[in-house]
């Protein structure tokens, strides 16, 4: 018995989701993103209301569940960036895991990316088609992404200007090491000072590439699981239904990694950034007076 389609009813088309989010109104700052990071949002402050209400010394299964995570993480934190910086950055830094990666998980939900309206232009070439879903991951919306991302460079930068003052901070970066004196001092201070101009190109640019790797990995994995999941539209039900949750349902589990990565990897480079400026470069005055 010959099945109810053929190869050709098996779109080899890869159907982009919008990188735009979608605009429900209110001059273009309601979007599906924007309700998504609402619904994030809501989720944890109702969890950290729940958890922090009549809080007790044997705590119920909420707070103890919250105070497991926040321990966990300030370790994490202050095993990075020492104790005395984890204390000022680790309202930052927990928070921004927290709601990445809740809202990385929040984009794997059935309907969310997925759902939403198909546009062709123009309609008789369907190489243009692109998918405009009526909710989204924040984490998949460049906006947000961006605007974490800044946040946290802003932070670092009071940190840092906070802790070794601006004077400390130039010469941290553009200052040569080692106390060479003469000529090889100069030709030291020269590389040194070479070196520390790519040091603030690269600073400048931590934004651009945080928000950058965050949404690309979040984006790429909606696009595959909208990608698989209308792989056999074109067949008629019932194969279209079979095949929306068939084959995008093995990547789902890759999703969940790449989700609870991605939240890891922003965190830890917002913490080495941090640590990185904030160090004293006092290793030599410490040997010396070990040695004394």
């Amino acid at each position: 018995m010959a099945l109810p389609f053929t190869a050709e009813f098996i779109s080899p088309l890869l159907a982009n989701v919008s990188p735009k989010a979608t605009e429900f109104g209110l001059y273009g700052f309601l979007t599906n993103s924007v309700i998504v990071a609402l619904c994030v949002l809501g989720i944890v402050f109702f969890f950290s209301k729940k958890a922090t209400t009549n809080m007790t010394l044997v705590p119920h299964k909420a707070q103890n569940m919250f105070e497991f995570i926040v321990e966990f993480l300030y370790n994490r934190v202050e095993s990075i960036v020492g104790a005395k910086q984890a204390k000022l950055a680790f309202p930052l830094l927990g928070t921004l895991f927290i709601y990445i990666l809740i809202s990385n998980w929040f984009g794997l939900i059935p309907g969310v990316g997925t759902i939403g309206f198909d546009v062709q232009n123009p309609p008789s070439d369907r190489s243009f088609e692109a998918h405009f879903p009526l909710l989204r991951p924040p984490t998949a919306d460049l906006n947000a992404t961006l605007a974490l991302a800044v946040s946290a460079f802003v932070v670092w930068l009071v940190l840092t200007i906070k802790e070794v003052g601006v004077w400390g901070f130039i010469v941290h970066t553009f200052g040569p090491k080692g106390g060479l004196k003469g000529l090889m001092g100069m030709v030291v201070g020269a590389v040194f000072l070479f070196v520390g101009v790519i040091e603030i190109v690269s600073i400048v640019l931590r934004p651009m590439t945080l928000s950058v790797r965050l949404y690309g990995n979040i984006f790429a994995g909606e696009s595959v699981l909208h990608t698989l999941g209308s792989l056999l539209d074109k067949a008629g039900q019932p194969w279209s239904m079979i095949g929306s949750v068939l084959f995008p349902f093995p990547f789902y589990f890759m999703e969940l990694l790449v989700g609870l990565l991605q939240a890891i990897v922003f965190t830890l480079l917002c913490s080495v950034y941090i640590q990185l400026s904030t160090a004293h470069d006092d290793h030599g005055h410490e040997e010396g007076d070990h040695h004394h």
